[in-house]
């Protein structure tokens, strides 16, 4: 009974151990074509191009010439294989050898969220590759700036760089347009030339570079100006925003542009100012003086102007007092206008002339002299 049973259990072991060391053996014997990539399921994005790098391994004896091909893919999904700058769909590889060739892959742009198989052949062998699309496709196009904002003076040109993204699968001729204020200039230059238009391949994208020039008397503040690019099918918009800092600037002048008068010693006259805010600030509190000749007098009215709009004008009166003493001749008066934030002025060139009175004193000495002379003339010029 024992020895029966002894034999039962050897038996048993060496029926077991035979199927295994079968299946060990077969397991061993390597394929006789391989088709090899370390990247057999990837995540991408709508419109991308992937380059996968493909072996095509021959383990036999014998030179192997396989025919190469794709399936599973849809006719949106455009693929090309390739080696040694040469399009395939054949490939001959020598015995224990193997070779390299290259499969392009692109992404429809128009594609929906998901999961995406397909095989690759030759002949036998086959590479199952999984492509995972992380968002959803669309047909559009995007025009974006990595800086939308920009601050400066009412001087300064601010210039944007952006980029115009043609996310379709044709080439487009995009018109690009501003909705600026009036009186904004906009110039668009794609490549860095300027244009009013620009033309993108199909999934592909351009530089465009865009000026953007205030008005001269733009007043302080920030200011939206919306840009586009479109054509007849698809089109893409994007709001950039100015920042004009104040710049304090300021005129001194009269209406007509004259910096002259003339005034009797001792008179009185009245000179009529323009004061210009030529800057971007509002002015406040500018008061007005003079820098005059010794025993003159100038008042002003108003001798202060409250506040004074970017790009408006006020005016004022100078009332100019010649010193009684005055000699005749040319005298220098400068007039000023100054706030915490700009001054300016004006030299105004002052001709003083002779009183009247002093002409018929004159006038009365000369015709004294005169009738002397005639009376002694006629007293004595007969003796």
């Amino acid at each position: 009974m024992t020895m029966r049973t002894n034999c039962f259990l050897l038996l048993t072991i060496l029926l077991g151990i035979l199927p295994m060391s079968n299946t060990h053996a077969n397991d061993s014997i390597p394929k006789s074509v391989i088709l090899y990539t370390p990247y057999t399921k990837i995540s991408v994005s709508p419109g991308a191009s992937i380059d996968y790098s493909i072996d095509l391994i021959n383990n036999t004896d014998k030179l192997m010439n396989a025919n190469l091909s794709v399936s599973g893919l849809s006719s949106s999904w455009k693929h090309e294989m390739k080696s040694g700058g040469w399009n395939l769909s054949q490939l001959a590889v020598l015995p224990k050898e193997k070779k390299t060739f290259n499969l392009k892959v692109e992404v429809p742009l128009k594609v929906s969220r998901g999961s995406y198989h397909f095989v690759v052949s030759a002949g036998e062998a086959q590479l199952p590759l999984n492509v995972v699309v992380a968002q959803q496709g669309t047909y559009q196009t995007e025009f974006t700036t990595d800086q939308p904002n920009m601050q400066g003076n009412s001087k300064s040109t601010f210039t944007f760089n952006a980029t115009l993204k043609n996310q379709t699968a044709d080439q487009q001729l995009y018109a690009l347009m501003a909705k600026a204020p009036r009186g904004w200039n906009v110039i668009f230059k794609p490549n860095y030339k300027q244009a009013t238009s620009a033309q993108v391949e199909a999934n592909s994208s351009q530089n465009v570079s865009i000026d953007i020039t205030p008005p001269a008397n733009v007043e302080a503040g920030s200011y939206k100006i919306p840009v586009r690019a479109a054509t007849g099918n698809t089109s893409a918009e994007l709001e950039l925003e100015v920042v004009v800092t104040g710049s304090y600037q300021m005129e001194l002048t009269t209406p007509r542009g004259l910096l002259s008068a003339d005034v009797t010693a001792g008179d009185t006259k009245r000179i009529e100012l323009e004061i210009k805010n030529t800057g971007s600030s509002l002015l406040k509190d500018i008061q007005l003086s003079a820098n005059k000749p010794v025993d003159w007098d100038v008042t002003f009215e108003p001798s202060k102007i409250e506040m004074l709009k970017a790009g408006e004008t006020a005016t004022a009166v100078a009332i100019l007092k010649a010193s009684k003493k005055a000699l005749p001749g040319d005298y220098v008066t400068t007039m000023m206008a100054k706030t915490p934030e700009v001054n300016a002025d004006a030299q105004f060139r002052i001709a003083v002339k002779t009183p009247m009175i002093w002409g018929w004193v004159g006038v009365l000495i000369i015709l004294a002299t005169i009738g002397v002379v005639y009376y002694l003339f006629r007293k004595y010029g007969r003796r």
